[in-house]
């Protein structure tokens, strides 16, 4: 039986429709973060411009399409019909009646429902991934800033070791099979992910502890919260079974965080000599309030401006970074539907089908566009504060 198509205005008409959800979560968010922006502090803000705007709604767009991938798909990214093979946009499925709207590739997979998949894996990594390297970052930086001297010394001597290396060189080493067939991957990921409950507990003991009754529940919920989240991803022993992330994908974590890491001490180093030169700062040590008060507390606050446009950056640089090594078939399993490897796997047969190419570089493209405007204007935000 001939594979039959529709129209592409008709293709237009059934990809928007597909997003149903997302429009509806778009307007729903979007609709009440503007009615709100003046009680929404730096998120509100964004809402006064319209480079703003447009960032929030590319970034939610893409947050709501990996949320609602399973309903917004028509097909599962990894099923492969044979009569699909190669088909163009817009080709209708003979059996299920559904259409290919992003057409086939090579292996007969639905290429739309690739590039819908392929968003869950991008924002698993990138923000969860930026988010340990800024509590890395922050909380060697800080100590080192502050005290300067010897402890100044060694960590930016480290820091400045990994800052070395070319980054995919980095990147290539840390997630060849050589390396991730070995204990090394779990051993930093053992290092890394020990800061957040690190950085979290001496926040609250520093804040709290006059305070007993409120710093053992914090205290006891960071515990329990990060211990369960620890066993789950470095040893993969989560007792309700939640808390999972694949060999590769740790292995890919783990090297993000690794290299990211020294870029946000420099930077988290560089605000904390500045900032601790102020007025405020002496006030609160000649009140008697400890080194590791006045970081968190008095330091860290001011500073959350440019951490906050330097962690919108490093994502989009993260997102690529992702898309580079899926492009060069290193950490993601070949049959992955993340961007890069999709992107790779349509390049092989650029000059016969090029629309296998074209949906996960536009929407790779997209989503940094997005991370960059939104970064532009958050840094025009904190100028103004």
């Amino acid at each position: 039986m001939p594979v039959q198509y529709i129209s592409g205005f008709t293709v237009v008409l059934e990809v928007l429709s597909r997003f149903w959800p997302v429009w509806i979560a778009l307007v729903i968010v979007m609709g009440t973060s503007f009615a709100y922006k003046k009680k929404l502090a730096l998120y509100g803000q964004l809402f006064d411009s319209g480079v703003g705007i447009v960032g929030v709604g590319i970034c939610l767009f893409w947050l709501f399409t990996a949320i609602f991938a399973a309903t917004i798909s028509p097909f599962d990214p990894l099923a492969q019909i044979p009569i699909m093979k190669d088909v163009l946009p817009g080709a209708v499925e003979p059996q299920s009646g559904l259409t290919y709207l992003f057409g086939g590739d090579k292996l007969a997979r639905d290429v739309f429902s690739r590039m819908v998949y392929g968003s869950q894996i991008v924002l698993i990594i990138a923000p969860a991934a930026t988010g340990f390297a800024l509590m890395v970052g922050i909380t060697l930086g800080l100590p080192a800033g502050y005290y300067g001297g010897k402890i100044d010394t060694v960590l930016s001597f480290l820091a400045n070791l990994v800052l070395a290396f070319p980054v995919i060189l980095l990147f290539y080493l840390l997630v060849t099979p050589g390396i991730m067939d070995t204990p090394i991957p779990y051993g930093m990921a053992g290092v890394f992910f020990l800061f957040p409950i690190i950085f979290f507990s001496v926040l609250f003991w520093t804040r709290y502890k006059n305070r007993p009754d409120r710093l053992y529940i914090l205290l006891g919920i960071t515990l329990i919260l990060g211990g369960w989240i620890y066993l789950g991803l470095v040893f993969d022993r989560d007792p309700l079974h939640i808390v999972h992330i694949d060999p590769n994908q740790l292995n890919i974590f783990v090297a993000v965080v690794f290299a990211s890491s020294p870029g946000v001490f420099r930077i988290v180093r560089g605000l904390v000599m500045d900032i601790k030169t102020r007025d405020y700062v002496a006030a609160a040590q000649t009140r008697g309030e400890s080194p590791w008060y006045i970081m968190l507390w008095e330091i860290l606050p001011n500073a959350r401006g440019p951490l906050i446009v330097d962690a919108c950056l490093r994502i989009g640089y993260t997102t690529i970074l992702l898309g580079t090594l899926g492009y060069f078939g290193l950490g993601l399993a070949p049959e992955s539907p993340d961007w890069g490897t999709a992107i790779k796997d349509a390049s092989r047969l650029l000059r016969s089908f090029i629309h296998p190419a074209l949906p996960p570089t536009i929407a790779l493209m997209s989503f940094v566009l997005g991370l960059n405007l939104l970064a532009d204007s958050l840094r025009e935000q904190s100028m103004k504060d």
